[in-house]
């Protein structure tokens, strides 16, 4: 009898142990399959945090500055605007192809992209090519049998209620082109609008008018647009802001 006793103890403690063993094997396999989930999803975390942080900065750094704006009298209103813009500091090459420009007057808010690249009187490799002249000399109709005395330059030609024009002020590695215009560190660039019956805001920009809007690049700040014109037009020139 006592050495049945022994055996079946024996048996109990060998059972205990099995079963210990198991529960061990099975804390190991949640444990790992526990740190593999957390590897997973802390490399998945690590990835996620620098792309949004690369562009957190991209956006920050990034973006368009108003340099000037100057309007051109036609024969009684401002007919003719040259925004300069330029890469604010730090900023990445911007793509003017992927740039919008939200323009408005108080009255009517326009909506412009350029179209320079499917039209070349839309874009000006420089304005040395008239002599100088931002808004170049003559006009539509040539102010002969017409009452519009406006640019005859190409980067005005063209634009419309929809379409701004460009024109290159200083492009030292030349990647502003006509059909890919981007513009990095250094650039400086002009956007050309033309206002009247058939063009931005219908009409040419009355005394007084405040004009106000965004030049929105594909990614970063916008630069900001805003002046009010004069309260006569007694000049042909305005530096508007």
């Amino acid at each position: 009898m006592r050495k049945l006793c022994e055996m079946l103890k024996n048996k109990d403690v060998g059972a205990i142990g099995i079963g210990a063993m198991i529960v061990f094997i099975a804390m190991v396999l949640v444990a790992g399959i526990a740190a593999s989930v957390l590897v997973q999803t802390s490399t998945k975390l690590e990835s996620q945090a620098m792309k949004t942080g690369q562009e957190t900065i991209d956006e920050v750094a990034t973006g368009l500055a108003v340099y000037d704006i100057t309007g051109k009298k036609n024969a009684s209103d401002l007919g003719l605007l040259a925004i300069t813009v330029r890469p604010r500091a730090g900023a990445k090459d911007i793509d003017l192809n992927e740039t919008v420009v939200l323009i408005s007057d108080g009255s009517k808010k326009a909506l412009l992209t350029y179209y320079g690249w499917n039209d070349s009187n839309m874009y000006n490799a420089s304005v040395d090519t008239d002599d100088g002249q931002v808004f170049g000399t003559g006009g539509w109709g040539n102010g002969s049998n017409s009452t519009e005395v406006l640019a005859n330059k190409t980067g005005f030609d063209n634009c419309t209620n929809e379409r701004f024009g460009i024109i290159v002020l200083q492009d030292e590695d030349g990647s502003c082109t006509q059909t890919n215009p981007v513009i990095n560190k250094g650039d400086k660039v002009i956007l050309t609008f033309c206002c009247d019956s058939t063009k931005l805001f219908g009409s040419e920009i009355a005394e007084r008018t405040d004009v106000f809007g965004r030049v929105i690049p594909e990614v970063g700040s916008p630069g900001i647009i805003s002046f009010t014109t004069p309260a006569s037009y007694n000049d042909v020139i305005y530096d508007l802001q």
